[in-house]
């Protein structure tokens, strides 16, 4: 993809107003320094290009592949904890969330502080991603999380999964981003969230009534998004033979109702009632009569196919590559896949050692999301994050809310998606309103003991001082990596604006 960086520099001036003239210096680092960094992490920190230099490109490449050896900072960790409903399962969430009881219509108040409930519930999932992204030591792991909650997508929007999908994302993603793919499939196959969000709980043999008598049928949703998205591909080679079965065999898998009595912690529940026990053949394989079982033979089938295989490498490809990733490539990371039975981390250990993935024309070679563009500028800055709202309003002015893509597709990692004039203007309003200090990203919430209520818009906030961003230091931070024609429009413009230009270069938008 070929850049103008005048494009993004002048619509930056245009924004500041008149300039008077400056100088500039920068001493580049390591290129395959800048890339590993901007590839395995959203970006980097103050400190650390300095850190990837002294220990290596290799040492880095296993730490970030290892997230368990890395110690998390206390200030991070005393966040997250803080979030009294952010490690609630299913089961406790709809507990948190109802306020009458079973078959009882709420009265207008119960209504609405249900609603108040469900919305903290959300908005501390989002403030724990936020908190996460910015500033964890494990980024390869946060990088992990946003591509497979992504792949496995789960819209906030459509009711219960507002209490869920923060609770799917600790549940069902963060344990498996680097594990086996199976695991992964299987853990995101049981989850209410998922369960809920495809219709997958109204999926029942066709030959069944429901508790009212009326005969629903096999719902497919689920069924056919589970070959088209998560592992086969739209291309997969499946046919509706092979959904109509596959939704019969998933037939029945749901989640438990409040007062139903279930084994499973997280609230998944399979109906005996409800499930299609016939024989089926399912793409060309015989899968013997039985019940829950079925599904999870179903999986293995998925998992294991060298379709899949070959449709998630290209993905993962995508995503720390190129937007047209290499076939051989692909092909390479496809055979690692099947030999090593789906291992996520060997998978990504081979990317990451490969020729195309340290060719320099791959450098710089993706357009950020506005997800990873957010969080990579407020990284850059080193600021202390304490409010996230104003990262998320960010992400709903970009057309990205996190867990609110409404396709079971999620949010796409292409430029041709996100990169347009409006959407460049929000991103530079950004860049100077975080290059001045104007934005409350250190707010300290005037009652500290309520933080897990941080972005409700229900308590005063205590300000913290407008401190501007240093761009000598800015720049340090990243690697003096900025071309000789933005190093040349910086110089030429004042000071008080350096950073703002900075983050708002079209090298910074890029990864």
């Amino acid at each position: 993809m070929t850049v103008k960086p005048k494009y993004w520099v002048l619509l930056l001036l245009i924004l500041l107003g008149p300039i008077a003239p400056s100088n500039a210096a920068s001493t580049p680092v390591d290129p395959k320094v800048l890339h590993l960094i901007n590839r395995l992490s959203f970006g980097p920190r103050p400190g650390d290009v300095q850190r990837v230099e002294s220990m290596g490109v290799e040492r880095y490449i296993q730490e970030q592949l290892s997230p368990d050896s890395i110690p998390e900072a206390e200030s991070l960790t005393s966040k997250l904890n803080q979030l009294d409903t952010l490690h609630l399962n299913p089961v406790g969430l709809l507990e948190y969330y109802t306020t009458t009881l079973p078959g009882k219509k709420p009265t207008e108040s119960e209504r609405k502080a249900a609603n108040k409930r469900g919305q903290e519930v959300l908005d501390q999932a989002v403030q724990a991603r936020l908190l996460e992204a910015t500033s964890s030591k494990r980024q390869l792991q946060e990088v992990m999380v946003e591509f497979w909650y992504n792949h496995f997508n789960v819209d906030a929007n459509k009711d219960r999964d507002r209490l869920w999908v923060g609770a799917y994302e600790q549940q069902a993603i963060r344990p498996y981003t680097l594990g086996r793919f199976r695991d992964l499939l299987g853990a995101t196959a049981h989850h209410p969230a998922m369960q809920y969000y495809l219709d997958n709980f109204q999926n029942r043999a066709d030959s069944r009534p429901d508790a009212q008598g009326n005969i629903r049928g096999l719902n497919e949703n689920y069924a056919r998004e589970l070959m088209e998205l998560h592992t086969l591909g739209v291309d997969g080679g499946y046919t509706q033979q092979d959904v109509i079965a596959l939704a019969k065999i998933l037939s029945g898998w749901g989640f438990s109702r409040p007062g139903q009595q279930t084994d499973n912690i997280l609230g998944f529940y399979f109906n005996p009632k409800l499930h299609d026990f016939s024989e089926k053949v399912f793409l060309g394989h015989t899968i013997k009569s039985g019940g829950e079982a079925q599904g999870e033979e179903a999986l293995d089938i998925l998992a294991q196919s060298p379709v899949t295989a070959r449709h998630i490498s290209y993905q993962i490809a995508q995503y720390f590559v190129s937007d047209l990733p290499p076939t051989d490539l692909v092909n390479n990371l496809t055979h690692r896949y099947l030999a090593t039975d789906g291992n996520i981390r060997e998978v990504l250990n081979t990317l990451f050692h490969s020729e195309e993935f340290w060719d320099a024309k791959n450098f710089n070679a993706k357009f950020k999301t506005p997800y990873q563009y957010a969080i990579s500028a407020v990284r850059a800055t080193g600021v202390e994050v304490e409010n996230t709202q104003p990262i998320s309003h960010l992400l709903q002015q970009l057309a990205m809310p996190l867990y609110s893509c409404q396709t079971p597709d999620g949010y796409k990692n292409t430029a041709d998606v996100w990169l347009n004039p409006d959407a460049m203007n929000r991103r530079l309003s950004f860049a100077a309103a975080i290059a001045n200090g104007n934005l409350p990203l250190s707010t300290i919430p005037a009652n500290i003991e309520q933080r897990g209520q941080i972005g409700t818009g229900q308590r005063p906030l205590q300000k913290s001082p407008s401190i501007p961003v240093d761009a000598s230091q800015l720049t340090n931070t990243l690697g003096n990596s900025l071309s000789k024609k933005t190093q040349n429009a910086i110089a030429s413009s004042s000071p008080q604006i350096h950073s703002a230009l900075i983050l708002g270069s079209p090298e910074f938008m890029l990864r």
